[in-house]
């Protein structure tokens, strides 16, 4: 082994090389993500065993619509019950 995966670094060197918070590094180590050794009551990490963990990207999942966004793109006013009505309305007329 060379000198640079033997080398420790603590949650913050890594949370700051990762680009995630020292909270979510310890996140990681709990889930097993990422190996770790505690040295007092500190948590220390090969430089090594960066390279096989992969996080996401931040933010929320792809795919999702959070109730903030609906509502945002929805008509304000009620407009958007008429929008129904009519709608309903005009099914109605259809069945005669």
């Amino acid at each position: 082994m060379d000198k640079q995966t033997d080398k420790l670094l603590s949650t913050a060197e890594v949370a700051a090389q990762l680009g995630v918070t020292r909270q979510r590094v310890l996140e990681l180590i709990g889930e097993d993500r990422l190996p770790a050794l505690k040295v007092g009551r500190a948590y220390v990490v090969r430089a090594g065993d960066l390279s096989s963990l992969s996080i996401g990207k931040a933010g929320r999942p792809l795919g999702k619509v959070s109730k903030a966004d609906k509502a945002a793109t929805q008509p304000a006013n009620g407009s958007n019950a008429a929008l129904k009505k009519a709608v309903k309305a005009k099914k109605k007329g259809r069945k005669k």
